[in-house]
């Protein structure tokens, strides 16, 4: 089969492999698409840990092409999505319920072959089926919905209240209709790129800011701004130094700060312990997706999320390659790989 190869830090490449086979426990998944990922970038330029020579491509689902003999609840022919992150079930944090920090993680499409490829093994434990008639493109949207779903859960968002989403990216768009139907009231999104702000309009925001244009924390929290109490939720979604500081901000006296943003490795951000203590702001890291895969494909299933709005284009496996290699296109939002 055809997959796409991450052989080391900058080396990347389209390569004739074996086609793996299920295990006992394993589901062989026909991959209808896969989501390119700032991580995947991330990981092409040694800005995030994995174990190269790897298949990238941790946003997938498709169609179960065999099954293992230990298998129950899958048949083949199944649409299925998967939850890349394997954890152990052994170590303390998921002995604690806390599986997205466990010591013994192992992400599909970081350390071991993803979803760039026409096949991919898939635990059955990482398995969530989907109905047989969604659209191919929307069960790749799984992996990311259920990472802003943690974020938003984390931020405890009340019906009224006032969000900030900091970057106009896939992550953003999809936490900015999350905020929606978690019932707040105003939300706003920032964004350098029209086009992006505008589709954030379309899909719930109640106002757009251009940072490069004005000067957002006086756009939104000073004496005339949009809030000038401050925001009570800001999600930091850009994964840049400049938004993680921006977040601090922007939030009111109290107010809750969301990092779901991927930053480089080793990147450096400052703030004021100082202020960070007299406001008695929190600050909260939300890391991957745990118990909530479930959750994002039931949601992406009903219809409540627009998906087909968030796909700027589809690609072939071959072009995969300069895609990854390349920085998002201007006014992107999500690209998806569909090797057939």
């Amino acid at each position: 089969m055809k997959a796409v190869r991450l052989e080391g830090v900058g080396s990347i490449a389209l390569r004739e492999v074996g086609k793996p086979s299920a295990g006992p426990d394993d589901l062989l998944v026909r991959i209808e698409a896969c989501g390119v990922c700032g991580t995947d970038r991330h990981l092409f330029h040694g800005e995030f840990p994995c174990t190269p020579p790897v298949t990238p491509g941790h946003e997938f689902s498709g169609i179960v092409e065999a099954i293992g003999t230990a298998v129950s609840g899958f048949s083949v022919g199944d649409r299925v999505t998967g939850d890349p992150n394997i954890a152990c079930g052994r170590c303390p944090h998921c002995h604690a319920g806390r599986v997205n920090l466990c010591h013994n993680l192992v992400a599909i499409g970081i350390r071991r072959d993803g979803g760039f490829a026409d096949y991919v093994v898939l635990p059955q434990k990482q398995a969530f089926l989907l109905p047989k008639d969604l659209n191919p493109t929307h069960g790749a949207f799984c992996e990311p919905l259920g990472c802003c779903l943690h974020g938003v859960d984390l931020a405890q968002i009340k019906p009224g209240s006032s969000v900030a989403v900091l970057g106009g990216g896939v992550i953003g768009l999809l936490t900015v209709q999350l905020a929606r139907l978690a019932g707040a009231t105003t939300i706003i999104l920032s964004t350098r790129q029209a086009s992006r702000r505008a589709l954030a309009k379309e899909l719930g925001a109640t106002a757009t800011v251009d940072p490069s244009a004005c000067d957002i924390i006086d756009t939104v929290v000073g004496p005339s701004g949009l809030l000038p109490g401050g925001v009570d939720v800001v999600f930091e979604c850009a994964g840049v130094r400049e938004t993680v500081e921006q977040s601090m901000r922007l939030a009111r006296a109290g107010g809750t700060i969301v990092v779901v943003g991927v930053t480089p490795q080793g990147m450096k951000a400052e703030f004021e312990p100082f202020d960070l203590l007299f406001r008695e702001l929190k600050v909260l890291g939300s890391f991957l997706n745990p118990f909530t895969h479930r959750r994002a494909a039931d949601l992406i299933a009903s219809g409540a999320i627009e998906i087909d709005k968030l796909i700027s284009r589809q690609v072939t496996l071959e072009e995969a390659v300069a895609v990854i290699a390349s920085p998002p296109a201007p006014g992107e939002v999500k690209v998806l790989v569909v090797p057939r």
